[in-house]
């Protein structure tokens, strides 16, 4: 389909970038608009996605796809691609959560999966008043009602 040819993505901000066809086709929603309108040297607009988060998700497709190749060839290293994308999630949280979602608007299913599972390791260990500062989440318990659900729920506290 699309496997050696560039296509043009245009980002919310109007920016223009290139990727390859097999990084694209990475990408549901962009794998559905080339087989809607067919090959086209117009950019895709992306309007959800910022050029700052483009530019992450084009170089992640860009890493995976080179892997991919590689593993074609020789032995894959899991290892490293493994590294490689712990390395791209140490990003600050706002970067992250756009990460999340302009994989999901993207639909790019293995980046999608990588950027959620971030957020749920950062407040695995959190308590549920750490949970609620960090993320301005109003406790609309009472006192009385806190600890009835606490008592309800002891193993979850412990």
């Amino acid at each position: 389909m699309a496997s050696s040819r560039k296509i043009i993505l245009k980002s919310a901000d109007n920016k223009l970038f290139e990727i390859g066809g097999n990084a694209a086709m990475l990408s549901q929603t962009i794998k559905n608009l080339i087989e809607d309108i067919g090959e086209s040297n117009d950019p895709i607009p992306l309007h959800n996605v910022s050029s700052t988060i483009l530019l992450k998700i084009i170089q992640y497709c860009n890493k995976h796809v080179e892997e991919e190749n590689k593993a074609e060839s020789e032995t894959p290293n899991n290892d490293d691609l493994k590294q490689w994308d712990a390395d791209f999630l140490k990003v600050d949280e706002n970067i992250l959560f756009d990460l999340v979602l302009a994989a999901n608007y993207m639909e790019i299913k293995s980046l999608l999966d990588l950027t959620s599972h971030r957020p749920a390791d950062m407040i695995k260990e959190m308590t549920p008043e750490e949970i609620r500062m960090k993320f301005n989440i109003k406790n609309d318990y009472t006192p009385e009602d806190e600890e009835k659900v606490r008592k309800e729920n002891q193993w979850a506290f412990e």
